[in-house]
């Protein structure tokens, strides 16, 4: 019985950790840009727009 509590009790403490793990590398990426700019995917930050 010790050790159906003890490996229950190690599993309710890992998982935590192990989603938190998951969710690193993700892009980071912008809600909005300030007016005349927009969000470049490829250097992920705002740039300015150029019209031309």
């Amino acid at each position: 019985m010790k050790a159906k509590t003890f490996l229950a009790a190690a599993c309710m403490t890992l998982l935590p950790m192990g989603a938190f793990a998951m969710c690193s590398g993700h892009a980071e990426t912008a809600s909005s840009c300030m007016d005349g700019y927009t969000w470049d995917a490829e250097t992920s930050a705002c740039v300015e727009v150029v019209s031309g």
